[in-house]
């Protein structure tokens, strides 16, 4: 088997709401006998639909998928959905969706997969055991942290949309836009670095915290044993020694009584930090309090790691057998750590008459550390509900002195139960970036939803969402993007867009190019600075990376017409509506809808629940729109020159189309259905009529707002449009809007991209012949296809509508095409000039005969 093609689908796609790897697999088409009990043997636990679908003799690509999925199950990431379809153009090729929770692991498991077919098709032996190995190992790499989890499942189950910023740290942003948080561990962008310094620093933290009057240990900060020795004489009494700024109970000894254990135990600090913390030992259990958002959120007994005998295992044997406990891992992948047989433990067996080789009588607990931290092994029982409210407002002031949003508080007292004081316990540590497994997930007791507490703290009662409209369709999108957005800032919100001309945040231009994908979406809504997005959703992105978003407010599907068909398994009209639709089936608000178009028509039948449809058409009379209307659904249409919004028995004049200059006089008929899509949406979203109207009437369309789109220029008389039109619906469009701008002739230079497949290519050129008096053909991007290829199936086309040979000519060069066809025209005529890709196409045109026009042009383009 061989990988063809293989994309990352990584928002709602065509195959799946959630991400999914698509692979293009071709099979080479030999069937193995014999594969499937093969397969069964070394993967018993495929999915029992997954066995009955693979006969005897399957081909070997037909199995893919479900071992796929089983791979990822096995290494501990399981994907949600799957499908396998065959190409019918390709019949020996297979499209292979496999949905994923780790990315990597996905596509590690599809060339695992395909290495354990071949190696099973042709009777190897395949190492299972090592590839699931490595499979596991990529996806602990890539895990996300069980505390960092806790708080990122807690987003997601209220909502908040969650974007992982790299791949290999668990640095999360939690929201979108301006209502965004950024999140890493359980750090929160709200959580000030000085305090996370204090916290690190644990003398000073006791300092402040008993200058504050909460009650702490005495001690003091020493740099050298004789120092140690020294002030553990001045305590007089058993000492906890350990590192001034470590964490998760690194480097710490507790109850050294001795000068012999504060000698020990100060070595052990000083691998850790240069200065080490010397202070009164606080005989009690320890417990750890997590505060958010000036809330106790949940309390825990942290019990040391320790084991209990059986009169028959060696204590070593005991802790192996409790580490081979799945809950237990490395770290904290998972919700306990693996206990470490290590020189510690060895001490603090000791201490209590033991080692690793020791057989306890049945019953007998040794514990294995002196500190009970989860991250070396301890476990732990919730106590949230015994808090005394002294203890309560104790750790609270604790927080607030050293200035965290979340924090862990450690204390050591006898029993949590009683007021902290009236025991001589005290608060030993104040934690910045606290673990959240011992509340998540307790040993005993209650589980505490600590991510969720952590989430409150950070959004209260909000979502992290801005508004989001996106605006798909064959064209029209670019235009329609930029007239929401202009109509958004104008109403005092600041707007992010992404489209074919580039992103734009609050009116200014950031990204250049086509940014109509998943990359660019994601751009806008990780900005801070937006307030509201507008993002153009392309066919091309929705097929390379899906949607950016894991749902939308409104989609607008403007219309659904031939173009880039052959292309990425799309064929017709209807494969491509089935791609549009998947913008319009991730709206939560409203869809808005062509009502002259069937195939946007047909959307309405597969919304979700509660969705809102809002027709739109140029035609007042159209039965669609008239029935959606009868009904009580609103709409907007066009009546003489008049845009109306239908709102129920309410019909309201929004404007006259005459007043939007990118109707351009009412001529560009095809921008005020553009219009009537942007009011639409923007109704949707609860904009009054005198914003939108407001936005239409001062949007202007020319090369520096809207480059390529229906720009105008006077070039001696001639009148020179240029446009981004490729396919027959624009060019179409196009020449009715030209004709009607103008009593002269109508010149096309015309153009289409050459990936298009012939027969697109040939109607391409018949629409232009039709449309246009006279054409002059050039090559803009061939894509793929010898020179000239392109050119000579656009004027087969256009002698199909049996235009003139005079009035046919091919120049490929785009500038010689330009020129010549401002040759073919007198003052008064019109100049439309298609598929083009930059204002600058018509400036160089222009720069040898006409510099003063050319400098004009292009310092309009270029004005601030």
């Amino acid at each position: 088997m061989k990988i063809k093609e293989k994309r990352v689908l990584r928002g709602p796609n065509l195959y799946a709401a959630s991400p999914c790897l698509m692979a293009v697999v071709d099979h080479g088409g030999a069937k193995a006998p014999g594969l499937t009990a093969r397969l069964l043997g070394l993967l018993p636990a495929l999915s029992p639909a997954s066995a009955v679908r693979l006969a005897d003799d399957v081909l070997p690509v037909d199995a893919l998928e479900a071992v796929v999925m089983e791979l990822q199950r096995l290494a501990g990431a399981p994907g949600a959905t799957s499908t396998t379809v065959q190409l019918p153009a390709h019949p020996q090729r297979r499209r292979v969706v496999c949905g994923y929770a780790i990315e990597q692991v996905a596509e590690q498991a599809l060339h695992t997969g395909i290495d354990l077919l071949d190696a099973l098709a042709s009777g190897r032996e395949y190492d299972l055991a090592a590839a699931v190995a490595a499979l596991r190992d990529t996806a602990a790499h890539h895990a996300i942290g069980t505390s960092t989890g806790a708080v990122v499942d807690a987003a997601r189950r209220r909502g908040i949309p969650v974007l992982r910023l790299t791949d290999d740290a668990n640095l999360f942003q939690l929201g979108w836009g301006s209502r965004q948080k950024r999140l890493q561990a359980t750090i929160t962008g709200a959580t000030s670095s000085i305090a996370v310094g204090i916290a690190g620093d644990k003398q000073l933290t006791k300092a402040l915290l008993d200058q504050a009057g909460v009650p702490v240990p005495a001690g003091a900060t020493v740099t050298s044993l004789p120092e140690a020795l020294r002030e553990a004489r001045r305590l007089d009494c058993p000492v906890t020694v350990k590192p001034l700024d470590a964490n998760q109970g690194k480097g710490v000894t507790v109850d050294c009584a001795t000068p012999d254990a504060v000698e020990r135990a100060f070595e052990h600090a000083r691998r850790y930090s240069r200065h080490v913390i010397v202070e009164e030992y606080l005989r009690g259990r320890d417990y750890r309090v997590l505060v958010t958002g000036g809330r106790i959120a949940a309390a825990s007994w942290r019990r040391p790691p320790c084991v209990t005998g059986d009169g028959h295992a060696s204590i070593r044997e005991l802790v192996e057998t409790e580490n081979r406990n799945p809950a237990r891992g490395e770290g904290h992948a998972n919700i306990l750590t693996r206990i470490p047989l290590d020189a510690l433990a060895a001490q603090t067996l000791a201490k209590q008459g033991y080692d690793f080789d020791t057989v306890l009588h049945a019953g007998v607990q040794a514990e294995l550390r002196g500190n009970a931290n989860l991250s070396t092994g301890g476990t732990a029982e919730d106590v949230t509900d015994l808090l005394p409210e002294e203890t309560r407002e104790i750790c609270l002031r604790a927080a607030r002195t050293i200035g965290l949003d979340i924090a862990g508080i450690d204390i050591v007292c006898e029993d949590i139960a009683l007021p902290l004081r009236g025991q001589r316990g005290g608060i030993i540590e104040v934690n910045a970036a606290p673990g959240i497994r011992m509340h998540q997930y307790p040993s005993r007791g209650t589980a505490r939803d600590a991510g969720d507490a952590i989430v409150e703290a950070m959004f209260g009662q909000c979502d992290g969402r801005i508004p989001v409209v996106a605006v798909t369709g064959t064209n029209g999108k670019t235009t329609t993007t930029l007239m929401i957005g202009h109509a958004v800032r104008m109403a005092g919100l600041r707007p992010g867009s992404s489209s074919t001309s580039g992103v734009h945040i609050d009116g200014q231009p950031v990204v250049q190019g086509d940014c109509s994908g998943y990359h660019s979406a994601r751009s806008v809504l990780a900005s801070p600075e937006v307030d509201f997005a507008v993002l153009e959703t392309a066919r091309g992105g929705i097929l390379k990376r899906g949607l950016g978003f894991d749902r939308c407010d409104v989609a607008v599907v403007l219309n659904v017409s031939a173009d880039h068909l052959g292309l990425d398994g799309i064929d017709t009209i209807a494969d491509l509506a089935r791609v549009k639709a998947v913008v319009a089936r991730h709206a939560s608000r409203a869809v808005v809808l062509n009502a002259e178009d069937s195939y946007c028509v047909a959307m309405a039948a597969d919304l979700a629940d509660g969705v809102e449809v809002i027709y739109f058409s140029l035609d007042a009379e159209d039965p669609v729109l008239l029935r959606h209307v009868e009904h009580g659904g609103r709409a907007v249409y066009l009546q003489d020159s008049t845009v109306v919004l239908a709102n129920g028995m309410r019909h309201e004049a929004l404007l006259d189309a005459n007043d939007m200059p990118a109707s351009l006089g009412g001529c560009a008929r095809y921008n005020i259905a553009n219009a009537m899509a942007a009011a639409a949406a923007l109704t949707a979203c609860g904009f009054g009529n005198a914003e939108i109207a407001d936005g239409l009437r001062s949007f202007v369309s020319d090369s520096r707002h809207n480059p390529l789109r229906s720009n105008v220029f006077d070039v001696d008389g001639v009148m020179v449009i240029v446009d981004f039109a490729h396919n027959c619906a624009a060019y179409a469009a196009l020449a009715e809007m030209a004709r009607s701008m103008a009593p002269g002739r109508l010149v096309g230079v015309v153009a289409a991209p050459g990936d298009r497949r012939d027969a697109d290519l040939v109607d391409i050129g018949r629409t232009c012949a039709a449309g246009f008096d006279e054409l002059v053909v050039y090559e803009s991007e061939n894509r793929g296809r010898p020179d000239g290829e392109t050119a000579a199936l656009l004027v087969r086309g256009a002698r199909l509508a049996r235009i003139a040979g005079d009035q046919l000519q091919v120049e490929p060069d785009v500038h010689g095409a330009i020129r010549l066809g401002l040759a073919r025209c007198r003052p008064g005529d019109v100049l439309v000039f298609g598929c083009g890709t930059s204002i600058s196409e018509l400036t160089e045109a222009l720069r040898p005969t006409r510099p003063d026009i050319a400098r004009r042009i292009a310092a309009a383009a270029a004005a601030v």
